[in-house]
């Protein structure tokens, strides 16, 4: 079992190579999920590579964002440039990256997280699309792990350790929409980071704990998973030589047939170089959260005493050169490196460089005496430097004449009531497995319209159906129903013609502009829907204990949690999305159908909303954000960076 590191920094990458691991995953300067993290020049790449592969260690470069139509001819280029430094494989998100690469270069696949593989049916498609392994989603048990490793045909690899996100892999649009800032662009701004009030509970309440999935690994291996991987390219070297070597360690306690995995000086060492609160994650359950705190607060101590300059900690533990950080609730106070600990009252007595306010804080350790021997360890290493000149190959993708249509209307819709009272304006429905479909065919049916069963937004097993039209929102979903009438949902990511799969419909991502849009649609004859009304889902989320209702930030907007029988919580933009004024403006793109999202909404709303749709009454307008509360643009006029 490979071990997977990150090396979000130079010292990052000498941190893991020192830590013993086997495979290191890092970024260039454009197209990588973590563009907050200093990452590496295309000649700190060539480096890296030949400093990790005279190591016997595997590098993996991340391209792993969703890329804009006008951005394929640079993606090219830097493919290309990798392609001639030889790394041992490339991650990625996007679809039609994924089909560039594999149609120009022999460069190894692993598809991203972010694509949200997480159905065997899913993981055999990427096998079919030319991918060598597949990053599962961090959301899936370990039984539906052991599924896609047994019948997905495919190299598998997990998260193991880090940061979990609180939304389903690649599927958030919160920092999106919020601030135009997209986690599938490697600019998300970490909105479940942030206080959120619920029913009468005010807390962070978004946040995960970290991923600390050292018991699993026995399993792991067994259901034959091929590398484990530790989030953390925005983390410090320490924590990446920690991670690494513990990790490294317990593998290979758990091959020898050990009990013990890891340590308890280990466990301690993890705790206290990041630490919002452990989980095993869903590996082994779903209680995922710790919403006390969003941030990293090392190991909890527990209550100190401050006597001015006189501080009483409620250990024995600590050591000289170890480090201590003090809270007040939220508030963090300051701390201080410990010196001459004396044996106190059962704890121990230590002088503060600078005077504290009488009382009692909450101390965590936040720094081990033996940092400063590994920040001087990982110093030690050279990284050599290289010289790489940039590929000026060039992409053409040929433009295609597309006509105007006469575009269709369709509606996703969930209850019967609001499907008979929008029913006479609308050609199309998309409505939910919910129980209530077959009755809902049959009323289209009868009014000759055209009925499309909408699939659950997450299968990781994909259920049988014998619909003839379906809507589909992954790449196994549409794998597995290939021989019907298949429309994809904006939560495929189509973001540019590459992308767009082999569907008799696609929605296009609600991430677009209208430059983006005009851009794409040069370049693709296929059929294209547009959502131009309802409430965007800004994340999907396994986590159990998110009840429903309404969710508000600290600026006082209100985000609607709704409950799937599935188990799943989906979380709505507080605004709807209204795109009326500017669809005569499609319609010289040749986009062929615009979707409403009437779920939810009242039976005289949804009548409303489908009527002045259907015949583009803006004077209606006004009305209708009254009805709704707040309407948007939503990216349409901004884009995303």
């Amino acid at each position: 079992m490979e071990v997977l590191a990150p090396a979000g920094s130079k010292d990052s990458l000498k941190a893991a190579l020192l830590g013993g691991a086997d495979a290191v995953y890092l970024s260039g300067k454009m197209f990588g999920a973590r563009r907050f993290a200093p990452n590496f020049s295309e000649s700190e790449i060539k480096a890296a590579i030949r400093a990790a592969h005279d190591h016997g260690v595997k590098v993996y470069v991340t391209v792993n964002t969703l890329i804009k139509q006008s951005e394929l001819s640079r993606a090219f280029s830097y493919i290309d440039t990798l392609s001639s430094l030889e790394p041992d494989a490339v991650i990625v998100q996007d679809r039609g990256l994924m089909r560039m690469i594999n149609e120009n270069f022999s460069l190894p696949i692993h598809t991203s997280t972010q694509m949200g593989i997480h159905s065997a049916d899913d993981a055999q498609w990427a096998r079919d699309a030319g991918a060598e392994r597949v990053i599962l989603a961090r959301e899936l048990h370990l039984k539906e792990v052991e599924r896609i490793a047994r019948d997905g045909c495919i190299g598998t690899e997990v998260f193991i350790h880090g940061a979990l996100c609180y939304c389903f892999s690649g599927q958030c649009l919160f920092s999106s929409m919020l601030g135009g800032r997209s986690g599938n662009r490697g600019m998300c701004a970490q909105p479940c980071r942030k206080r959120y009030s619920l029913s009468r509970e005010t807390s962070f309440m978004l946040s995960t704990a970290d991923l600390f999935c050292i018991d699993s690994i026995p399993e792991l291996i067994r259901i034959g998973v091929k590398s484990i991987k530790i989030e953390g390219r925005l983390r410090s070297p320490t924590y990446v030589y920690l991670t690494s070597k513990i990790y490294k360690a317990a593998v290979e306690r758990a091959i020898r047939g050990e009990e013990e995995l890891i340590t308890p000086r280990e466990r301690e060492l993890l705790e206290v170089a990041f630490n919002r609160g452990f989980t095993p994650g869903y590996f082994s359950g779903d209680q995922v959260m710790q919403r006390q705190y969003a941030d990293s607060r090392g190991l909890f101590i527990g209550t100190a005493h401050s006597y001015g300059k006189e501080v009483w900690l409620p250990t024995t533990s600590l050591r000289e050169g170890d480090g201590i950080t003090f809270y007040r609730g939220d508030h963090k106070i300051g701390g201080f490196e410990i010196h001459s600990p004396e044996i106190q009252n059962a704890g121990i007595s230590v002088r503060s460089p600078f005077r504290l306010e009488l009382g009692e804080y909450i101390a965590y350790k936040t720094r081990d005496r033996d940092f400063s021997k590994i920040e001087e360890e990982i110093s030690q290493i050279v990284i050599p430097t290289c010289h790489v000149k940039s590929s000026n190959r060039t992409f053409r993708i040929p433009t295609v004449k597309r006509s105007l249509r006469e575009p269709t209307l369709s509606a996703h819709i969930s209850s019967i009531s609001s499907l008979r009272s929008s029913l006479p304006f609308i050609d199309r429905v998309y409505f939910d497995m919910n129980g209530h479909e077959e009755t809902a065919q049959q009323i289209c049916e009868e009014a000759d319209k055209e009925f499309v069963l909408s699939m659950p937004r997450i299968t990781p097993e994909i259920p049988e159906v014998d619909a003839n039209s379906i809507m589909v929102h992954s790449p196994g979903q549409a794998r597995k129903y290939a021989d019907r009438i298949l429309y994809g949902s904006y939560f495929l990511n189509t973001f540019n013609s590459l992308t767009i799969p082999n569907l008799d419909m696609t929605q296009l991502s609600v991430e677009l502009s209208r430059n983006d849009l005009a851009e794409l649609t040069k370049y693709s004859n296929k059929a294209l829907e547009v959502l131009v009304f309802g409430r965007v889902e800004m994340m999907i989320t396994r986590d159990p204990t998110l009840d429903e209702g309404e969710l508000k930030d600290e600026r006082g907007k209100r985000f609607p949690v709704v409950r799937d029988k599935y188990g799943w919580a989906h979380i709505l933009n507080s605004a709807d999305l209204f795109l009326m004024d500017f669809m005569d403006e499609m319609d010289q793109h040749g986009i062929d159908s615009y979707a409403l999202d009437l779920r939810g909404k009242s039976p005289e709303l949804s009548a409303l909303v489908a009527e002045s749709f259907r015949n583009r009454d803006l004077s209606k307008k006004t009305r209708i954000k009254r009805r709704c509360g707040a309407i948007t643009a939503g990216h349409y006029l901004r884009g995303v960076r």
